[in-house]
Parts: C-alpha cells; sequence; structure tokens
C-alpha cells in the first residue's frame, strides 16, 4: 500500500517542499501507525527546511512537529492507545504525511468531540506558552508580561493562557494584527513605529515581571531591560536569523550566548532558553501532564486556539510562503486525510 508524504528535497525556499509517495511502513515494537487528520505548520518546520534545525535527518526527510490522527496499527507489545482511537502527538519530524509511525507513549488520547484540527494548534504552540509561563516564569496572578510576536501562534496561546492566569499582557506586533491582541486580552504595541522599551515603561512605572522573546540577536538586550527586578526572560526562537545576511547558525549560536551572558549580571533578573523538544526530552512526563491539561481546558471551551487556514497537505509548499511573509495569525494546518 502507498502512501503521499510531503519532504525537504535540500535546503531552500519553500519550492524544495515536494509531495513524493511511498510504501507504507509497519510500527515497529512499541510504536503505533498513525492515520494523519491534521498536521501543524510553524517556523520550527521553516527552520528544518533551510537547514538550521539542529537534530534532524539528512534529507531528504519529512517535516511536521505535531499531528493529531487516529490509531490505524499497533506495534508488538502495544496495546494502549486502541486501534481506531484519536489521539495527538508532538512528533518533531514526519507530520506532513497521510500516515506515521510513532512511538505509543508519545501519544496522548484526544477527547471525545474536539476537534482534530483544534487539537494540533495545542501541541507546538500552547506546550510551549504553558511550560514558559507555569514551568519556567512560574508567573502569579497580577504578573505583568510583554510577548513579542502576540499575534503569532505562541503568541495567541501566551495570550489565550495568561487570561486564564489573570496576567497583565502587552504584546509587540505589526499594526495589522493590533485588534486581534485586543480581542485575546493583550495591550498592542506597535513594534514599527514605538520603542517597545519606552513604551513598557509608560504603559507599567516599573517594567514588567517576564518576556517571552521569539526574536533573539540583539532584540534581546532590549527584552532584559524591560524587566523589573527578580523578573524572568525566556528566549525561545531565533525569527531574527532570517533577517539580513551572515550565518544563519552564526545567529542562532549568538542568541544563545547573549542569554547565557545576560546571567552574569548580577542585577537579580534572570534570562533563561526554551526549547520544547529539549524539555520533552528531559521531563516526557510533564509532556503529557501539559498536554492532557490543555486538551482538557480545550474540551472545557476554555481555551479554542486561532486557526489561521486548514490546507490541503499538497499546499504545503504555500503554507510555508504564508509563514515566510509573516501572514499567519494563529496556526496554520495541513488536512492530510480528509
Amino acid at each position: 500500500m502507498k502512501y503521499k508524504h510531503v519532504v525537504i528535497t535540500r535546503s531552500g525556499g519553500p519550492n524544495v517542499l515536494q509531495l513524493v509517495e511511498d510504501e507504507l511502513p509497519d510500527p515497529q515494537a512499541g510504536e503505533i501507525r498513525v492515520k494523519v487528520l491534521a498536521a501543524g505548520v510553524a517556523f520550527t518546520d521553516v527552520m528544518m527546511r533551510e537547514g538550521v534545525y539542529p537534530g534532524v535527518p539528512k534529507l531528504p526527510y519529512s517535516p511536521g512537529y505535531d499531528i493529531v490522527g487516529t490509531v490505524d496499527k499497533l506495534g508488538e507489545g502495544v496495546s494502549t492507545p486502541r486501534a481506531g482511537e484519536m489521539v495527538v502527538a508532538m512528533t518533531i519530524i514526519g507530520g506532513y504525511g497521510e500516515y506515521l509511525c510513532i512511538p505509543a507513549n508519545d501519544a496522548v488520547a484526544v477527547p471525545v468531540g474536539v476537534d482534530p484540527v483544534e487539537a494540533v494548534g495545542l501541541v507546538l504552540h500552547y506546550i510551549t506558552a504553558y511550560q514558559m509561563l507555569h514551568r519556567i516564569a512560574q508567573v502569579q496572578t497580577g504578573n505583568k508580561i510583554l510577548i513579542h510576536g502576540a499575534g503569532g501562534g505562541v503568541g495567541t496561546a501566551l495570550l489565550e493562557l495568561g487570561n486564564l492566569a489573570g496576567l497583565e499582557m502587552y504584546g509587540t506586533e505589526a499594526k495589522a494584527k493590533h485588534e486581534l491582541v485586543s480581542q485575546l486580552g493583550g495591550i498592542p504595541i506597535d513594534y514599527q513605529h514605538e520603542d517597545f522599551g519606552d513604551r513598557i515603561q509608560q504603559l507599567t512605572g516599573d517594567g514588567v515581571n517576564a518576556v517571552f522573546d521569539s526574536i533573539g540577536g540583539s532584540n534581546l538586550w532590549r527584552s532584559y531591560k524591560t524587566l523589573r527586578p527578580g523578573g524572568k526572560l525566556v528566549s525561545y526562537g531565533f525569527m531574527s536569523v532570517f533577517k539580513g545576511r551572515g550565518s544563519k547558525m552564526f545567529k542562532i549560536g549568538s542568541t544563545l550566548l547573549q542569554v547565557a551572558l545576560l546571567n552574569l549580571i548580577p542585577d537579580g533578573r534572570r534570562a533563561i532558553s526554551y526549547n520544547i523538544a529539549s524539555w520533552k526530552a528531559k521531563h516526557p512526563d510533564w509532556y503529557r501532564q501539559d498536554l492532557s491539561t490543555l486538551l482538557n481546558l480545550l474540551a472545557q471551551g476554555q481555551i479554542k486556539p486561532i486557526i489561521s487556514d486548514r490546507l490541503p497537505l499538497s499546499d504545503a509548499a504555500h503554507a510555508h510562503e504564508l509563514l515566510d511573509k509573516a501572514e499567519v495569525s494563529g496556526k496554520l494546518v495541513l488536512i492530510c486525510n480528509s
């Protein structure tokens, strides 16, 4: 039996993504095969496509950080989840396909009645947001936070979860997304025409308790300066590496080095780097706990991921074009089996 999946053929732009057909694999011992209903598209996939994401296989391979689907076949030694059950998983790679074999322990059951497209919106973006808020920054009701790229996937997740936690939230975004930031409970800051540091000082008087920075580079120092004493800067992205010339890998390394150097300043403030894959490997129990918590919040109607668009698997290259142009608000999803 054949199945279709999208592979990165070489490093480059969206045109390097190709839809190919291969023999359907069987799950190995400890694995399940999932018929993929929806796969998330995110900036991490762009980094893979550009050849700057660490720890991935040699080309060609399929990107795709998160999936929702139904269990199609069980490998040896697997009794749960059961065949036919809908599950969600963080896959890191391989999600852009009609089928995928994954470790059974990575799959988390989706509550009955939950939209699979909304469920896939929780994995990368909402786990990232939840862990940064509650496990790293350890926010408390009434805390003030600054979110860069507040209209994006992680940004909107931070706003929704921050609302539930009773936070006062500020978000940098282009003017076109200010209404969205406001609707989600944030105070928008036009980073293109305002100095966000000055604006935070005007709005708060003494800074914020936490900053969530997906930009990296020189933005880190500016973010750090908005912190009040005891505050935390959480660096979790590298958007700046795709602007201007120069080695992308050098810029990523520079961002990580800056985080380390900021912690040498003896002022009571801290800088932390966050990577969801590393945290999942180190704390697999937290991954399952946090994803289950988020799925329950979704089932109860307390959160609702913003879905930017639902595109067929064959439109994966177009999905990357939208990401490259920063034309995505919330989560972009590929429909892999209709």
